[in-house]
This record gives C-alpha cells, sequence and structure tokens, in this order.
C-alpha cells in the first residue's frame, strides 16, 4: 500500500509526527487507539475525517517502519 497520498510529516504540525494529510490526527494516535481495543469502525465514527483506507494505512506504515528496523542475519 502507497501511504504517501493519506500520510504526511510537516513541521510544525503535532512536533513533525507523521499525521494524516489534511488532519492533525497522527498515525501515531491510530494506533495507539487501535491497541487499547478500540476497533477500526469505532475510530472513524468518532474522527469522521478519516476512513477505513486511512486506518488500513496506517497499520501500512507502522509495518514499514518496523521493517525498516529489522537488522539483516
Amino acid at each position: 500500500m502507497d501511504t504517501s497520498s493519506l500520510i504526511d510529516t510537516r513541521a510544525g504540525v503535532r512536533s513533525g509526527k507523521p499525521c494524516f494529510v489534511g488532519t492533525r490526527i497522527t498515525v501515531y494516535d491510530v494506533l495507539e487507539y487501535l491497541a487499547s481495543g478500540m476497533s477500526s469502525q469505532e475510530i472513524v465514527d468518532d474522527f469522521p475525517e478519516l476512513t477505513e483506507q486511512h486506518i488500513r494505512a496506517a497499520l501500512a506504515f507502522a509495518a514499514i517502519r518496523e521493517r525498516r528496523l529489522v537488522a539483516p542475519a
């Protein structure tokens, strides 16, 4: 999944953390909500500017970052 159309990082917005385009909602926020047990639908209901696609983009973004952290054996 190409997350660049949904997630960007802007200096001065939420301390430069990756946010969803056009919002101040960080990827970290969404991941924390998911980790705390919220469903994707609950997040979308609470933040109408987000869609299920945004939730999937947050997961993909985290997976990409995690993959980069893994050192070759």
